[in-house]
C-alpha cells in the first residue's frame, strides 16, 4: 500500500509539472520542405559545451545539431510529456520506480557517419552526473537521485536511482544533455568546448566568429521527413534595435529568446499581418548573487540589507512596461504548486508589503555591520534585456538607502569569467532553466551546485533540497521548499530574487510548426520549423 502511495505522490507530481500556460500558439498546417531560416541571437555562445553552460546564447545556434536521449514532446512541448529522441521507447520504471532502462535505436548516426550507441549515451551522462576532474557540469546537481549509469550493451543504458524521484525524468529531457561522442570524450573532455559533433537535425555547416553559425539539413537524420529546412542562419546581433529592424525588414524571421512589450507593439504596428506574437510567463529569473568570499558580503547583515532594499512589487509594475520581466516569486517558478504564494513571499526580507519598514531596517543592518555608506561594484552582463535595465533599477533602489553601487558590464565570456574566477562583488545573473521542475530547478542555490558562484557552503541548506527530493508525498515537498527559500532568501540572504520573466515572441508569420514555451531553452532543435513562402 505504501508503494502504491508513493506512485501516487510522482503521479501527482508529473501532473502538476505538466500545468498549462498561457500562450498564443501557430495555425497547424501541412508542412512545406525548404528555404533557409534566419534567426537573430543576442550573444555568442562562451564555449560549445552543453554539459558546461547555461546561457541561450548556446542552445539557439547549437542545439539543432545535437541529439538528446529524450526531449519534450516536439509536437506539443506544453504538454509536459516526454518523447524518444535516441531511444526506441519512454520506458515505465521498474524496482518499485528506482529502475529506467532505456533502449537506444541502432539508426542514430553522429555526422561523421559514425554509429551512435548506448556506449555514447554512458559517456555523455557519466560526465553529466559526475563529471572528471576539472571538468564543469552546470547540471550535476539535477541527478543527485541518480546511483549508477551503466550500458550492458550497445543497445541499452540503465539508470538506477537512490529513491525515487519525480524530478529525474524532467532532468533527463534537459536540452542541454548534448549525447556526445565517446570516441572524442576519450581523446579530449574539453574537445566540445571548441568543436561540434552531434547526430542532431543539422549538420555544423561553418562560423563566422561574431557574425553568424550556419547549419545545413542532415540528410541521414533518425526521424524521417525531418527537418523541413534545408538551413539556417543564427545571427549575431548585440542590440535590441538590430535585432528588431532585422525582423522588420524580414532579414530574420525570429529571436527566440524574447522581445519587451513596446518592440512588439512596434512590430505589430509596422507588420500587420505579416507579425505571429507568441507569449507565455518564463521559467527565467534575475538573481543576486553576493561573493561571500570578500568582505563584507560575508556578513550576513550586509547581504540582508542588500535585499531589503528592493521595492520588487513597484518594481513589477515599472519595469515590466520596458522590460523582460514581471512576475514577482520566490526561488521557484511563479503559478507553480510548489511555488510560494503572495501571502507567504510578503514575509520573508525583501518582500515586505511595507517599503518603508524594509529599507529602515536595511539601513539598520548596514550600520550595525560597519558599513553605513556601504560601495560596491555591481557585475553585469552585456545583454540589454533584461540585464542592463534591470541593473540601473536596481542601482537607484539601493541608492535611497545610502548604497552606492557601480555597474560593470561585460560580454558573456568575460562575465563567465568574472563568476568563474570569484573576481566580482555582486553579480546579477539568472536561474533559467528548461522543465518547469522546482524540485532541481532550485538546486541553483546551494552552495555546491554547479552554477553557484557565491562561494558558500551551506549543509542545512543542502539537507533540505535532500530531503524535499527524497518525498513524494508533494504537501510535504511544498513544506520543506518553504523552509528552503526562507533559508537561502532570508536567513542567509545567499541570494536574492530580483523579478521572474515574460517570454514575448513576435516573429514573421510565415515561420511555421515553432510554439512558445516558459523556457528559451526548450524545442529548440528546429527540426520541427518550417516556412510558408
Amino acid at each position: 500500500m505504501a508503494t502504491r502511495r508513493r506512485r501516487t505522490a510522482f503521479a501527482l507530481l508529473a501532473g502538476l509539472l505538466a500545468i498549462p500556460f498561457a500562450f498564443t500558439s501557430a495555425d497547424a498546417q501541412t508542412p512545406k520542405k525548404g528555404g533557409i531560416l534566419k534567426f537573430v541571437v543576442p550573444d555568442e555562445p562562451p564555449s560549445f559545451d552543453g554539459h558546461k553552460e547555461t546561457t541561450f546564447a548556446l542552445i539557439h545556434p547549437i542545439a539543432p545539431f545535437y541529439s538528446t536521449l529524450i526531449r519534450v514532446e516536439p509536437e506539443n512541448p506544453n504538454s509536459g510529456k516526454f518523447a524518444c529522441d535516441v531511444c526506441t521507447a519512454v520506458p515505465e520504471p521498474t524496482d518499485g520506480g528506482k529502475t529506467y532502462t532505456f533502449k537506444i535505436r541502432t539508426d542514430v548516426k553522429f555526422h561523421d557517419g559514425s554509429v551512435l550507441t548506448a556506449k555514447d549515451v554512458l559517456a555523455t551522462f557519466e560526465r553529466i552526473v559526475d563529471p572528471p576532474q576539472g571538468i564543469s557540469s552546470a547540471r550535476r546537481a539535477h541527478f543527485s537521485m541518480v546511483d549508477s549509469v551503466t550500458a550492458p550493451d550497445d543497445q541499452t543504458v540503465v539508470f538506477k536511482l537512490k529513491y525515487p524521484s519525480g524530478a529525474f525524468m524532467p532532468a533527463l529531457a534537459t536540452p542541454y544533455n548534448f549525447i556526445y561522442q565517446k570516441a572524442k570524450l576519450d581523446q579530449d573532455q574539453r574537445w566540445y568546448e571548441k568543436n561540434v559533433l552531434g547526430s542532431g537535425p543539422f549538420i555544423f555547416d561553418g562560423r563566422e566568429a561574431g557574425a553568424v553559425i550556419r547549419g545545413k539539413r542532415n540528410p541521414n537524420y533518425h526521424f524521417q521527413g525531418k527537418p523541413y529546412l534545408d538551413g539556417f542562419e543564427a545571427i549575431f546581433a548585440k542590440t535590441q534595435t538590430l535585432r528588431v529592424q532585422a525582423i522588420r525588414g524580414d532579414q530574420a524571421a525570429a529571436e527566440f529568446r524574447g522581445f519587451p512589450p513596446k518592440s512588439r507593439d512596434d512590430l505589430v504596428n509596422a507588420l500587420g499581418k505579416d507579425v505571429t506574437v507568441q507569449e507565455s510567463d518564463w521559467n527565467c529569473v534575475l538573481i543576486l548573487t553576493p561573493n561571500q568570499r570578500r568582505q563584507p558580503f560575508d556578513d550576513v547583515r550586509v547581504r540582508r540589507a542588500i535585499t531589503l532594499a528592493i521595492d520588487r512589487w513597484g518594481g513589477s509594475r515599472d519595469l515590466s512596461k520596458i522590460a523582460i520581466v514581471k512576475a514577482v516569486g520566490g526561488i521557484g517558478f511563479p503559478g507553480h504548486p510548489l511555488s510560494a504564494s503572495k501571502e507567504e513571499l510578503e514575509k520573508i526580507a525583501g518582500y515586505w508589503p511595507d517599503l518603508k519598514k524594509s529599507q529602515e531596517e536595511a539601513k539598520r543592518l548596514l550600520k550595525e555591520a560597519g558599513h553605513p555608506n556601504l560601495k560596491f561594484t555591481l557585475q553585469n552582463r552585456g545583454v540589454d534585456q533584461p540585464y542592463t535595465i534591470v541593473g540601473t533599477w536596481l542601482i537607484d533602489q539601493w541608492k535611497q538607502v545610502g548604497i552606492t553601487v557601480d555597474q560593470k558590464v561585460d560580454g558573456t565570456g568575460p562575465f563567465y569569467a568574472a563568476l568563474d574566477n570569484g573576481a566580482f562583488d555582486v553579480a546579477l545573473e539568472f536561474n533559467c532553466q528548461s522543465m518547469v521542475n522546482p524540485l532541481v530547478d532550485v538546486s541553483k542555490f546551494l552552495g555546491d551546485s554547479g552554477d553557484n558562484y557565491g562561494g558558500f557552503k551551506d549543509p542545512e541548506a543542502n539537507k533540505l533540497f535532500d530531503s524535499m527530493n527524497r518525498t513524494g508525498d508533494v504537501a510535504e515537498q511544498r513544506s520543506i521548499m518553504r523552509a528552503y527559500e526562507r533559508r537561502v532568501l532570508d536567513e542567509q540572504a545567499s541570494a536574492s530574487i530580483t523579478l521572474w520573466w515574460y517570454r514575448i515572441i513576435p516573429h514573421r508569420t510565415y515561420m511555421k510548426g515553432w510554439t512558445v514555451t516558459p523556457s528559451h531553452y526548450l524545442n529548440q532543435d528546429l527540426s520541427q520549423v518550417w516556412l510558408d513562402k
